[in-house]
C-alpha cells in the first residue's frame, strides 16, 4: 500500500516566498553571528584558512535553515502564533507595561519609543478605510507580534549583561576557557540586541508611513506587499534573535 505523501508545514509555493525565505535565513542574527566570530577571529590571528572557512559556515547555516520547516513557518505565516510564544500570564500583559520592568536607562527608553511608534501604526491600520483594512488584516496580531518580541529582546539583553557582569568579576581560574566563550557569546548577543532595538524604531515609521500611502494608492499597490514583507522580516529578525541565546545563568 502507497504511504501518504509527507507535506511539511509551511510548504513554499511561489518563487516569492522562496526569496523571503533566504533573505531571512541569511539575516538570521545567529547565522551573522558566525561571520562576525570568523572575522574577529581573522582579525586576531590572520590566518589565511579561516574566512573561506567562516563562509563556508555561514552559507551551511544559511541553507539549513531555509530547510528547517519550523523557520519557514515562522517566515511565511510569523505573527500568526504570537500568543503562543509567550507564557500564560503574560498573555494579557500589554508590551508597554512589560517594557516598564525594564530597568530605567537608555535601553528602555529607545524600546518604549518603538512601542509608542508601534501604537500608532497599529492605530493607522484600524482605522484605515475599508479597502486598506482589508489588506492590512492579518498585520494587527503581526504588529502585536513584534511589539512583544522586541520587549523580549530587551529583557535578554538585560539578562545578558547582568552575567556579563558577574562572569567578570569571577576572578577564579577554573573554567577560564569556557568562561572566555560565554563571554564572547554574550557580549555579541548585546550587541545585536542593541542594533536591532534602534532599527525596529526606524522599520516601525517606515510601516507607519506605508500603511497611509497604502490608503492613498489602493490596495493593489506596490506599498501593500512592501508593508507585509517589511513586517514579515521584522518579526522573524526579533524572533531569531531571541532564539539564537537563553543568556547561561547556571555557571555565574
Amino acid at each position: 500500500m502507497r504511504e501518504p505523501e509527507r507535506r511539511e508545514p509551511a510548504d513554499i509555493s511561489s518563487p516569492g516566498e522562496r526569496s523571503r525565505v533566504v533573505r531571512a535565513a541569511a539575516l538570521r542574527p545567529i547565522n551573522v553571528l558566525m561571520v562576525v566570530i570568523g572575522m574577529g577571529i581573522f582579525a586576531t590571528t590572520l590566518a589565511a584558512w579561516i574566512p573561506p572557512l567562516t563562509l563556508l559556515t555561514y552559507a551551511l547555516l544559511v541553507f539549513l535553515s531555509a530547510r528547517d520547516p519550523d523557520f519557514r513557518q515562522r517566515v511565511l505565516r510569523g505573527g500568526n502564533d504570537a500568543a503562543r510564544s509567550l507564557a500564560p500570564a503574560e498573555r494579557d500583559i500589554s508590551p508597554e507595561r512589560r517594557a516598564r520592568w525594564l530597568a530605567r536607562g537608555e535601553t528602555r527608553e529607545r524600546v518604549e519609543a518603538a512601542l509608542v511608534v508601534y501604537r500608532k501604526v497599529v492605530s493607522a491600520v484600524e482605522e484605515s478605510d475599508e479597502v486598506t483594512h482589508a489588506v492590512l488584516d492579518d498585520a494587527i496580531p503581526k504588529l502585536h507580534a513584534a511589539a512583544n518580541r522586541l520587549v523580549d529582546v530587551a529583557h535578554g539583553k538585560e539578562r545578558a549583561a547582568e552575567t556579563i557582569s558577574d562572569l567578570r568579576q569571577d576572578t577564579g581560574t577554573g573554567g577560564s576557557n569556557a568562561r572566555e566563550h560565554d563571554l564572547r557569546r554574550l557580549e555579541a548577543f548585546v550587541r545585536a540586541a542593541d542594533q536591532e532595538i534602534s532599527e525596529t524604531f526606524d522599520k516601525l515609521l517606515t510601516l507607519r508611513a506605508r500603511v497611509v500611502r497604502v490608503s492613498i494608492e489602493g490596495g493593489a499597490s506596490d506599498q501593500a506587499a512592501a508593508f507585509t514583507n517589511s513586517l514579515d522580516e521584522l518579526n522573524v529578525r526579533l524572533e531569531a534573535l531571541n532564539d539564537t541565546m537563553s543568556p547561561p545563568t547556571s555557571e555565574r
